[in-house]
């Protein structure tokens, strides 16, 4: 980038966003607030904006809301502010696009790093690693047929298998790189077709739920296995149909 990042900080707690708002101007970002929907509306028509720090407690349109209608016409890197305790909104707001959630209170140090890290992962996908829109068809894999056209997935049971939208784009990026080690940062990468955070909570958050899903016993997958100091590995053969 030419210029600092402007990070948009939107919270309706105006000590916070003093808080942020001086550390991470005195480490050489540009930094603008808002304390609501409105506001942060108003500055994202007026500035251009490269990360938006979205507190999920607001007055009036919630954080949630606010990020998944940011989805909607965005791909503005978004981290979102929690409080402690809240794992289901947490999961939720991973599942509507955004990027990683600091839990409140937290250490400004930390929150740096996170940014840091989105911004420097917002340009495109790994070299070589293509994403499942370029990849459509059935996809079978023990007995399970997952269609990316119809976005099914299908047990050997016959049984019909809901998945969140978080779960069809990390089963796609599974299935469409089977029996490879991918990092958590290439499986977002993958799952959300353009660059994030490579942030384990995220991540692991997500092959958990699909673990209970697919897998015999969750506690000892076989399907989606751990690599220790990798990331996950999606065991089995995969074959595509048209």
């Amino acid at each position: 980038m030419s210029e600092q990042p402007h990070i948009l900080i939107v919270d309706d707690d105006r000590e916070i966003r003093d808080l942020v708002s001086r550390y991470l101007s005195g480490h050489g970002l540009r930094v603008r607030g808002a304390a609501d929907g409105r506001e942060m509306r108003r500055a994202l028509d007026d500035w251009s904006i490269d990360l938006i720090i979205l507190d999920l407690m607001l007055p009036g349109e919630d954080g949630l809301s606010l990020c998944r209608n940011l989805r909607a016409t965005s791909k503005i890197p978004i981290i979102m502010l929690t409080a402690m305790g809240e794992e289901t909104d947490r999961i939720v707001g991973l599942e509507i696009g955004a990027d990683d959630y600091v839990s409140k209170p937290f250490n400004p140090r930390e929150l740096l790093a996170r940014i840091k890290a989105v911004l420097r992962r917002a340009d495109g996908i790994p070299a070589g690693m293509e994403k499942e829109a370029d990849q459509p068809g059935l996809h079978v894999f023990e007995d399970w047929r997952f269609d990316l056209n119809s976005r099914e997935l299908i047990s050997p049971q016959e049984v019909l298998v809901p998945l969140s939208a978080g779960e069809y784009e990390l089963l796609a990026a599974f299935v469409t790189h089977p029996q490879r080690v991918l990092t958590r940062d290439q499986l977002l990468d993958l799952a959300r077709g353009r660059q994030a955070q490579p942030f384990d909570r995220a991540i692991d958050v997500q092959v958990s739920r699909l673990r209970r899903k697919i897998e015999v016993d969750p506690a000892n997958p076989i399907l989606i296995k751990t690599v220790r100091s990798g990331g996950y590995m999606f065991t089995p053969k995969v074959a595509k149909k048209p």
